[in-house]
């Protein structure tokens, strides 16, 4: 989906402080000491919106023009922005073959993390993607299965017996 640009109205606060909404998320609010920091925290509660709006499987909304934004009485109106966010990839189910071991390896670190297999695999995967080609080359010649050498040659061993 295309980045969405959202308005926002800035109020200003009681001591000092601005307040932030959006019309198209009335849920949304932020606050900051100035206006940058209300501007800040507005961007970043907006993105966490629409994260909600998209893992519940809701439409976005469709961005209300500036001019017909109906302000609500009393309000002390600074100014007013525009917020670009991009909304989230959706998700499609995959099916993979990969040692247990591997897995529970990565279960164990997404633990450490905080976060899903899911989500582990997948910002594995972004940061492999990040990587130059000829690093995976080297790595990628290495067989799955461990094959030691568990003794030595049996010609060496019956050359003992003998002696």
């Amino acid at each position: 989906m295309a980045r969405r640009l959202y308005p926002a109205v800035m109020e200003r606060g009681p001591k000092g402080t601005f307040g932030a909404w959006f019309p198209d998320f009335l849920d949304c609010v932020a606050a900051g000491k100035s206006q940058a920091d209300a501007i800040a925290r507005a961007e970043h509660a907006l993105a966490q919106a629409v994260d909600a709006w998209a893992e519940q499987g809701r439409a976005l909304p469709e961005p209300t023009p500036i001019e017909r934004i109906v302000l609500p009485k009393g309000s002390h109106v600074v100014a007013y922005f525009i917020v670009g966010v991009d909304p989230p990839d959706p998700s499609e189910r995959v099916n993979i073959y990969l040692p247990k071991s591997l897995i529970a390896q990565a279960d164990r670190r997404a633990a450490e993390y905080g976060m899903s297999r899911s989500s582990f695999f997948g910002l594995a995967v972004k940061m492999a993607l990040e990587v130059p080609l000829g690093y995976w080359r080297v790595q990628l010649t290495e067989p799955r299965s461990k094959a030691r050498k568990t003794g030595g040659l049996r010609a060496e061993r019956q050359a003992a017996k003998k002696r």
